[in-house]
C-alpha cells in the first residue's frame, strides 16, 4: 500500500478506511516529501468532509441493490405503484 494509493481510493469513492487511515499514520515517519503533501492533503479533505470514514461496499453488492430496485421490486411487491428513486 502507498500514499498515493490511499489517497486516490478515497477520492474517488469518498471514503477512506479505519485500516487505511491506520496505515498512514503508523507509516508517517517514513514518507517523502510529496507522500507527506498527499497525507495532508487527504486529512484536509476528511476536515472538510469530502471524505468519510467508513467502509466501500463491493461493487457486486452495489450492483446487486440496482438490479434489486430497478428491476426486480417494480415487478413484483410495488408493482403498479410509481418507482422509487433512492
Amino acid at each position: 500500500m502507498t500514499v498515493g494509493e490511499v489517497f486516490l481510493e478515497s477520492i474517488s469513492s469518498g471514503v477512506i478506511t479505519e485500516h487505511e487511515i491506520s496505515w498512514v499514520t503508523s507509516h508517517q515517519g517514513a514518507f517523502a516529501r510529496h507522500e507527506e503533501a498527499l497525507a495532508l492533503r487527504l486529512g484536509r479533505l476528511v476536515d472538510e468532509g469530502q471524505i468519510n470514514l467508513g467502509c466501500r461496499l463491493p461493487s457486486r453488492l452495489v450492483q446487486h441493490k440496482l438490479v434489486l430496485n430497478e428491476w426486480i421490486e417494480p415487478l413484483g411487491r410495488r408493482r403498479g405503484t410509481a418507482a422509487v428513486c433512492a
